[in-house]
């Protein structure tokens, strides 16, 4: 194995993952660090980063890249936002360094006018997004379609290795709110596929998912469905509008591929929706492609 030679950092909300990479963006080591932005002080990150990241990978000496809400108003430094349509290139021009830290630099977000221009943005997926494209060249021809599932979901459109579009779904945070604080809660955690797949028929078109959130509801108490199985329902209802629904909102036009780009089991879900709807798409690693996009912009970013 070869030295540590980049310390790369994917800072969220809720946590922190940080690995160290050699000079040729293979993992030297990881860790993971339960001080995501949301859960710091003013002015803690930067302690946080040097306290406790850098000695806890051996990379105090290490160049380090860093991308994620770390980049936002409640993160280190703002990273103000690269205006889609935007490629690898115009991302590492906008890289940020934070005031006393010389060796580091924090990956802007990315944000647009959105389907209705009121407005969408992003931040930590673009450099997945990237990610995938570093570790697959091919795909920086043609039009694609990438859902990144999520608490706030992504579809993002490549075209010739640019994204330019992408759409915000609050698809993971509404099956949070409203299983903890609506009448359709429930503490059975959501592993009763049946129930899933009822959900996802159940969601049609995507339409008036108001009304039809409340089938969740009414098929218990209405029509005796088992109560263990509502977030089945409720999750299979919600995942099954977004992929109903929302990829429409970035228009007409055929895609050359229709990838999944994240977590293993939500993708799973994402792909069992969209197989319902006679829909095929290929499920990619999450945690790879940003390891992939941390190590591709900091190369970027050395050359611009």
């Amino acid at each position: 194995m070869m030295a540590a030679a980049l310390l790369a950092c994917d800072w969220g909300t809720t946590n922190l993952r940080a690995w160290t990479l050699d000079a040729s963006g293979a993992v030297v080591a990881g860790r993971e660090f339960p001080f995501g932005v949301s859960k710091l002080a003013p002015g803690e990150a930067q302690r946080r980063f040097v306290d406790d990241v850098r000695p806890g990978l051996g990379a105090e000496a290490l160049p380090a890249i860093l991308c994620g809400m770390v980049g936002s108003n409640l993160g280190w430094r703002l990273a103000p936002y690269a205006d889609c349509p935007v490629n690898l290139a115009d991302l590492a021009m906008h890289l940020v360094q934070p005031s006393g830290a010389p060796d580091v630099r924090i990956i802007p977000g990315v944000r647009s006018l959105g389907f209705n221009g009121q407005g969408d943005v992003m931040r930590g997926e673009e450099t997945q997004l990237f990610g995938w494209l570093a570790a697959h060249p091919e795909r920086a021809r043609g039009r694609h379609l990438v859902c990144h599932p999520g608490t706030h979901a992504k579809w993002m459109v490549v075209e010739d290795g640019r994204l330019t579009a992408f759409v915000t779904a609050m698809t993971g945070e509404l099956f949070a709110v409203l299983g903890a604080h609506s009448v359709l809660r429930s503490d059975v955690p959501p592993d009763d596929l049946d129930a899933f797949d009822q959900g996802v028929a159940a969601a049609g078109d995507g339409g008036g998912l108001a009304a039809r959130l409340f089938t969740a509801r009414a098929r218990v108490v209405g029509l005796g469905a088992s109560a263990d199985s509502a977030s089945s329902y409720l999750s299979g209802l919600l995942i099954g509008a977004d992929v109903a629904a929302t990829p429409g909102l970035l228009g007409a036009g055929a895609f050359d591929s229709l990838a999944l780009l994240g977590d293993a089991r939500l993708c799973g879900l994402y792909d069992r929706a969209l197989r319902a709807r006679g829909q095929v798409a290929e499920t990619f690693d999450g945690e790879a492609a940003a390891k992939a996009g941390l190590f591709a912009l900091h190369n970027m970013g050395q050359r611009t």
